[in-house]
């Protein structure tokens, strides 16, 4: 039988090793996932156990959590109140944009939202702890904390998009209902790999917590809104530099039947799933390079 062993260790020098060694015919990737999902799957139960002791309190911050977020689509309201459209959108286009991207966003925010503590774990030297114990750094550092109250905002993504698909009035194919979910999905796949990507960048910049979410939570914000309100250069840098549009824009767009943004080919809209498989290989290479460089704070 196939058996991993997995150390992650902080010598007296101060650098953080994280090996990893497989015997027997098991592939060692394969067997890592799994680990990572179990790992994951055990911390994240943990807190969900804690959380739901105090169901009255869970169901309180539920709600409160919803109505906050909420309170972001309002000002899209009250702004449709004064005028028909925004930037040649009606309302229920920019509710599925708000919606889409809200709900993706919303997702990765309950799985890896504690990434961004990342920081200070490093500075204050806590990340040791995770890295003397013998399962997957990730998986511990993702789940740890794990705040089910966060369901709130992937529900309020899912009020307004099921608003938005209702007063929609489109002509349904079976790509454009495929494509929605997947939509969703590789939306919520490309934000959880941003998150991992500059949880990786505070191995080297502590203290710039803030300028790594705003590609996060900026770029939800960004998102909820039709790509024609904005100047062409900011449109092709979420295009080709940070692929924010991949998350809705471009697959909105289609669903739409409007045009992609100028000097965007128009097969890019269904390059989510390429574009967030990417991401996810550039984001692990970088938390890959951001473990070896760690350094324990010697204490």
């Amino acid at each position: 039988m196939a058996e991993t062993v997995r150390t992650g260790v902080v010598d007296d020098t101060g650098p953080a090793r994280d090996s990893r060694r497989t015997y027997g015919g098991e592939p060692g990737e394969a067997r890592l996932w799994a680990d990572s999902w179990r790992t994951y799957r055990l911390v994240a139960g943990m807190w969900i156990r804690s959380t739901m002791t105090y169901r009255s309190s869970f169901a309180l911050t539920l709600v409160t959590s919803f109505c906050v977020t909420f309170f972001d689509f309002v000002v899209i309201l009250l702004m449709f109140g004064q005028v028909k459209g925004l930037g040649g959108f009606t309302f229920a286009e920019v509710a599925l944009l708000y919606g889409t991207a809200g709900t993706s966003f919303g997702i990765a925010d309950l799985t890896m939202g504690s990434m961004q503590r990342m920081g200070r774990r490093v500075r204050d030297g806590s990340l040791d702890t995770f890295l003397m114990r013998p399962a997957p750094l990730l998986a511990q550092v993702a789940a740890d904390k794990f705040a089910l109250r966060r369901l709130g905002r992937v529900t309020q993504g899912l009020f307004v998009l099921v608003w938005g698909l209702v007063l929609l009035d489109v002509d349904w194919t079976p790509v454009k209902v495929l494509l929605l979910p997947v939509t969703v999905v590789c939306g919520a796949v490309i934000f959880a790999a941003l998150m991992v990507l500059g949880a990786s960048a505070l191995f080297w910049m502590q203290d710039a917590a803030e300028v790594t979410s705003s590609f996060t939570y900026g770029g939800n914000t960004l998102l909820g809104y039709p790509p024609t309100i904005f100047a062409q250069e900011l449109v092709r840098g979420v295009v080709y530099v940070v692929p924010l549009a991949f998350v809705n824009w471009l697959p909105a767009l289609y669903v739409l039947d409007r045009p992609a943004p100028a000097g965007v080919p128009g097969w890019l809209v269904f390059a989510s799933p390429l574009v967030a498989a990417v991401c996810c290989g550039v984001a692990g290479l970088a938390w890959r390079a951001g473990i070896r460089s760690y350094r324990s704070t010697g204490s």
